[in-house]
C-alpha cells in the first residue's frame, strides 16, 4: 500500500498562511497521515521530486510578490532549465490567501498552480482563492475546499483497516513537551542577549543587537501623534544598506503584560526548561535558546498582544473545564461563529492576553506544553531606513510613529513594536535592539543626471531622507521633495535639515500643511500647482517618481 504521507508547505508574511498550513497538518493527523508542515524556503526544493503528495498554502504580498519565506523556492521553481516532466509523480493542491481589494489578487497562488502543472504535477483540485475582503475572511473559501481536499486524499490514500478519523473531541498531542529543570541545576553562562561576534551579515536567525544612541521625539508635545527619530550604533555589525532599504526589528512584550500572563497561567517566570519535540523529525524553534526561562519565552517569543485567530479558540476549548466558557470557545472556532468572532476579536482589536482574561477558568488550565501551539511567535516589524551611511557612517536612523488608537474597548490599543521602541531610554544604560537589514523595493537611479521626484507625506518621508542624504553626499542635484503633514509647527519632521539643503540649492521642497488654514491642503494639491515643473522634470529630465506613505 502507498505510504500515507503528506507535506504541507507555506509561504507566509503575516502568519495567516502558516496558521492555515498548521490547521491542515492537524487535520492530516486526525486522518492518520504522516505529515510535515514547513516554510517553503526551509524545505529542499530538489526533494520535491520524491514527494507523492504536497499541499501549498501561500499568501500574496504587496503588488503580487511572494512572501519572504518562499522567495528562494520561487526563484528555483521558475528556472528555465527544469524539465517539463520534473514533477510528474506529484499530486498537489494549492491554497491561496489574498485580498481582492488589490489588483493582483492571489497572484502567487495562481502562478504557482500554473507552474506546477507545466512541470507535470497532477492537481487534486482547482486552486483555492481565499479572500480577506469576504465577510467571513478567507475561511469562507478554505472550509469547503478542505472538505473536498480530504475526500480526494482519502480516495487516493484510504484509512488503514481498523482505523477511523479521529473525533474532533480528541485533543491532539502538543508539538513540544516542556521539561522543567530542577531549581538547583547549574546555569550556563548567560549570553542570551549579549552582542556576539558577527559571523555573516546579520539575519533573522542571527540579528545584531544594536545599541540605541538616541531616541528623540520629533513632534510637538501638544501634538496627538508621538513620532520618534531613533538612532542605532551598528559599528562592527557588518551591516551595509543604501537608500530604500528596510530594517527589520524584533520587538518584545512589555514587562506588565509578561507579568500578567504569568500570573493568569500560574507560571513561575524564573523557572528554566528545555523543549523536546513530540514527534521525531520536528525541529526546535530556532529563536529560543535551550535551556530557556519562562520569562524569556513570554517576553521575546510568544505574541501575547496579537489579535488571536480562530485556531487559538479551537485549541483553548479542549482545556476548558467550565461549560459556559467551553461553549463560547467552540462557537468562536466553528464556521458559523466567525462573524461573532470577528466582532469579539478583530473589530475591537482585542489581544490574546485580553481574550485569556475573558476565559479565566480555561486559561488557568492551559498545560505549559501547549503554549507554543496556542500562541504564535512575535514577528519582526519592518521600518524604512531614514538615514544614509554616507552622511552617518556606522549609524542607522528610523522614523517611528507610535501606534496608539481607540476602539470600543476601554483601554487604548498600542502597537507592540513602536510602543516598545518609544520606551527605550539610552540615558538609562546600554539599551539594545535586535535588528537586521533587508533590500527594499525602492531603487534610486544610478545616473547622477536623472532627477528624482519624491512624494512622502508623514513618516512616508523616511526613505526619502535616506535618499536625499545619499544623493547630496554623492553631489547629485535634481532632488525634489513634496512633504505633507498637519501643522508646520507640530509635525514638520526634519524641518531645519530640509531648509538648510534648500538654502544650499541641493533640494527643491514643496510642503502641504493640511490643517494650517481653513481648507485642507494635501501633497496632491501642491503637485497640481507645480504641474509645469513636474512635467518638465518628467518629459525632458526623464525624472523618476517615488511615493511612500
Amino acid at each position: 500500500m502507498a505510504e500515507r504521507r503528506l507535506l504541507v508547505l507555506f509561504g507566509s508574511q503575516t502568519g495567516t498562511a502558516q496558521d492555515t498550513a498548521e490547521r491542515i497538518g492537524r487535520e492530516a493527523k486526525r486522518r492518520h497521515l504522516r505529515c510535515r508542515v514547513e516554510a517553503l524556503d526551509s524545505c529542499d526544493v530538489a526533494n520535491l521530486i520524491h514527494e507523492p503528495l504536497v499541499v501549498f498554502v501561500c499568501a500574496t504580498t504587496g503588488q503580487g510578490d511572494p512572501p519572504d519565506n518562499m522567495k528562494m523556492f520561487w526563484r528555483f521553481l521558475f528556472r528555465k532549465n527544469l524539465p517539463a516532466s520534473s514533477l510528474c509523480q506529484l499530486d498537489y493542491a494549492v491554497l491561496g490567501l489574498g485580498d481582492s481589494s488589490y489588483p493582483k489578487f492571489n497572484f502567487i497562488a495562481k502562478k504557482l498552480h500554473k507552474r506546477l502543472l507545466q512541470l507535470g504535477g497532477n492537481p487534486l483540485l482547482p486552486v483555492a482563492l481565499g479572500d480577506d475582503q469576504h465577510d467571513l475572511g478567507p475561511d469562507a473559501v478554505v472550509d469547503p475546499w478542505l472538505v473536498a481536499l480530504w475526500d480526494k486524499i482519502l480516495t487516493l490514500y484510504p484509512l488503514p483497516p481498523g482505523l477511523e478519523i479521529m473525533s474532533p473531541d480528541v485533543r491532539l498531542p502538543p508539538k513540544y513537551t516542556l521539561h522543567y529543570l530542577p531549581e538547583d541545576s547549574p546555569h550556563p553562562s548567560s549570553d542570551l542577549l549579549q552582542p556576539t561576534a558577527p559571523r555573516a551579515a546579520p539575519c533573522e536567525l542571527h540579528p545584531f543587537k544594536a545599541r540605541v544612541v538616541s531616541n528623540q521625539r520629533v513632534t510637538a508635545q501638544s501634538h496627538f501623534q508621538d513620532v520618534r527619530l531613533i538612532e542605532f550604533d551598528i559599528a562592527g555589525s557588518g551591516i551595509t544598506f543604501s537608500a530604500g532599504d528596510v530594517v527589520m526589528i524584533q520587538p518584545q512584550n512589555c514587562p506588565e503584560d509578561v507579568q500578567q500572563f504569568c500570573q493568569l497561567l500560574h507560571l513561575e517566570p524564573h523557572r528554566r526548561f528545555v523543549l523536546e519535540p513530540t514527534e521525531p523529525g520536528t525541529s526546535l524553534p530556532p529563536l529560543l535558546p535551550q535551556p530557556c526561562t519562562i520569562q524569556y519565552l513570554v517576553t521575546h517569543y510568544l505574541d501575547i498582544s496579537c489579535v488571536p485567530r480562530r485556531s487559538f479558540f479551537e485549541l483553548l476549548a479542549y482545556f476548558s473545564t467550565n461549560e459556559l466558557e467551553r461553549e463560547k470557545l467552540q462557537e468562536f472556532s466553528s464556521a458559523q461563529g466567525q462573524e461573532e468572532l470577528y466582532s469579539y476579536c478583530n473589530r475591537p482589536r482585542r489581544t490574546t492576553l485580553e481574550a485569556m482574561w475573558d476565559f479565566p477558568h480555561t486559561t488557568c488550565a492551559i498545560p505549559a506544553d501547549y503554549l507554543l501551539d496556542l500562541i504564535p511567535r512575535i514577528r519582526p516589524r519592518a521600518f524604512s531606513i531614514a538615514s544614509s551611511m554616507l552622511a552617518h557612517p556606522e549609524r542607522m536612523q528610523i522614523l517611528v510613529a507610535v501606534v496608539r488608537y481607540k476602539t470600543q474597548l476601554s483601554k487604548p490599543r498600542r502597537g507592540l513594536c513602536s510602543t516598545w521602541l518609544a520606551s527605550l531610554n539610552p540615558e538609562q544604560g546600554d539599551v539594545r535592539v535586535p535588528l537586521w537589514v533587508k533590500k527594499g523595493g525602492m531603487k534610486f537611479p544610478a545616473d547622477p543626471a536623472t532627477p528624482v521626484i519624491m512624494i512622502g507625506p508623514g513618516t512616508g518621508v523616511a526613505p526619502f531622507r535616506a535618499a536625499i542624504q545619499e544623493r547630496v553626499a554623492l553631489g547629485r542635484r535634481g532632488n525634489c521633495l513634496f512633504f505633507g503633514c498637519r501643522y508646520k509647527s507640530k509635525d514638520f519632521y526634519c524641518q531645519t535639515e530640509w531648509e538648510e539643503l534648500v538654502t544650499k540649492g541641493l533640494l527643491t521642497l514643496f510642503t502641504a500643511f493640511s490643517r494650517d488654514q481653513e481648507e485642507k491642503v494635501y501633497v496632491q494639491h501642491r503637485i497640481r500647482e507645480n504641474g509645469r515643473l513636474v512635467w518638465e522634470l518628467l518629459s525632458s529630465g526623464n525624472a523618476h517618481v517615488y511615493l511612500a506613505g
